[in-house]
């Protein structure tokens, strides 16, 4: 009888399993679709109205085409390396530990920035519609109340994602029924395909433009990742739940935006002025049904973004920084585990304490939201575009795979389209994006000169999934090397 391969597990890497093993790929795909908020679009509807000429279902559509080639690169990387840390572990063992290091800077722009944002949104919509609670306190509010959540455990917080997606998708199937409705009664602008195409506005790159805002409601399927260390299930569950989670989540996208557009009553207006007040999806909702559906579609927006989302990108973030403190990149503390809830409780706090003060110190802003959305998109996509180089070096170049639609057609189609899209993305985001990468050098060349050069722990044995991706999700593995 032919030797099984050992199972592919973390010891594989010179790691010990620390996070507790309990999420299935129901719970992973839950995960996914809360982190993207199946109602994303309620929030930033106006300006991706204004930037796409009218043509949001095109821009959603075209960035869910775009992030699903960044799907399939996820889910080869997560196949090789089934582990936390996202792209920072993906591009650290499948190029170099320093491009790992500038990968997970560059991500934690994302990953850090995120939370305080979405508290920092839920906060701004809770204060129009209850005013005599100040911004501050409710974003105290959801603070708190995300944090214990996740420091009682993982399972505790998949419990809670199930039922927030419930919530969700009730209000916008509500929504949704009641607009189709709305519109074969003659109200809007009736049924016709603009939202989709405009020969009167359409151009590649004001198109491509207002993908680079979209974006923001695609980001969290990548989160997933971060859960590798807790999923029971073989490792091409990572990839499948976020290829499933993004074409869920792309999907409701494509039909909510395409309804509001037709329910937007001047668009005109609408593409000249902006959308100052965030308020445009609401408006399109009171044409539709009255306030009540405002109302209804304001707070679900609240809810979703400053509890729900919040708090799986807080747990997301937590455990990005426990996979950096563990291979010694960020301070050693935030790798330790509670010995009970075995979540990284040290990261979970800190992320919390980051996103209290980040939301306190945006909310003085009168752009603070805006800011904050685009640091957060630049950061997410320029780390996308080091995932595909790493698909393509580790598969096709230190693997020699054949497999070359996976390895190294997808990746470099994924790479491209993004390339596009960061190009035309926010002058404003572009500079302080490589401001900060430029802060991610300076550290990297302090910890190389303070002795503390990036190194991981990489499989020496060819991968089987190189040459057949179908293979079984086993590997032979040499002793990796002591890292600590």
């Amino acid at each position: 009888m032919a030797d099984i391969p050992a199972p592919r597990t973390i010891e594989n890497y010179g790691y010990t399993q620390e996070l507790r093993r309990s999420l299935g790929f129901r719970d992973l795909l839950v995960y996914g679709l809360v982190f993207m908020v199946p109602i994303a679009p309620f929030g930033i509807f106006g300006s991706v109205f204004q930037g796409s000429g009218g043509m949001v279902a095109l821009a959603y559509a075209l960035g869910m085409v775009a992030m699903m080639f960044t799907a399939l690169s996820y889910a080869q990387m997560s196949r090789a390396f089934p582990m936390a840390g996202s792209v920072y572990t993906y591009a650290g063992r499948g190029i170099a530990a320093p491009v790992g290091f500038l990968a997970g800077w560059m991500i934690l722009l994302d990953y850090v920035l995120v939370p305080g944002l979405l508290y920092l949104i839920a906060s701004v919509a809770m204060n129009s519609l209850v005013p005599g609670v100040p911004v501050w306190l409710w974003l105290v509010g959801f603070v708190l109340l995300n944090t214990v959540v996740n420091y009682l455990g993982v399972e505790m917080t998949s419990r809670v994602n199930k039922v927030m997606l419930l919530g969700e998708l009730i209000v916008l199937a509500l929504f949704v029924v009641v607009g189709l409705v709305a519109l074969a009664h003659g109200r809007g602008r009736g049924f016709h395909l603009t939202p989709l195409y405009d020969a009167h506005t359409f151009s590649w790159s004001l198109v491509f433009g207002a993908v680079s805002i979209a974006a923001l409601s695609f980001l969290g399927f990548d989160g997933i990742s971060m859960l590798s260390e807790e999923n029971k299930d073989s490792t091409r569950a990572i990839g499948r739940s976020m290829v499933a989670a993004l074409l869920l989540a792309g999907t409701l996208f494509i039909v909510q935006t395409w309804v509001a557009s037709l329910l937007v009553t001047d668009p005109g207006a609408l593409i000249s002025q902006g959308d100052p007040g965030g308020t445009a999806f609401y408006d399109a909702a009171r044409t539709a049904a009255g306030g009540w559906l405002a109302t209804l579609t304001a707070v679900s927006t609240a809810v979703a973004w400053g509890f729900a989302n919040s708090l799986v990108a807080q747990a997301a973030t937590a455990r990005l920084l426990y996979a950096m403190a563990r291979d010694r990149q960020l301070p050693s503390f935030l790798a330790r585990i509670h010995p009970r809830h075995r979540v990284p409780v040290n990261a979970t706090l800190l992320t919390a304490a980051v996103s209290l003060v980040l939301g306190l110190a945006m909310a003085a802003r009168s752009d603070g939201i805006t800011l904050l959305s685009t640091l957060v998109n630049f950061g997410a996509l320029t780390t996308f575009l080091v995932l595909h180089v790493s698909v393509v070096v580790h598969y096709l170049v230190r693997r020699r795979s054949r497999d070359y639609w996976r390895h190294l057609v997808a990746p470099v189609l994924g790479f491209a389209i993004l390339a596009y899209v960061v190009v035309n993305a926010n002058v404003a985001a572009q500079r302080l994006g490589f401001v900060w990468l430029a802060v991610g050098v300076v550290v990297l060349t302090g910890l190389i000169a303070t002795g503390r050069r990036p190194r991981l722990a990489a499989v020496a044995a060819p991968d089987p999934d190189a040459a057949n991706p179908d293979a079984a999700d086993t590997v032979t593995a040499t002793p990796a090397e002591e890292n600590r």
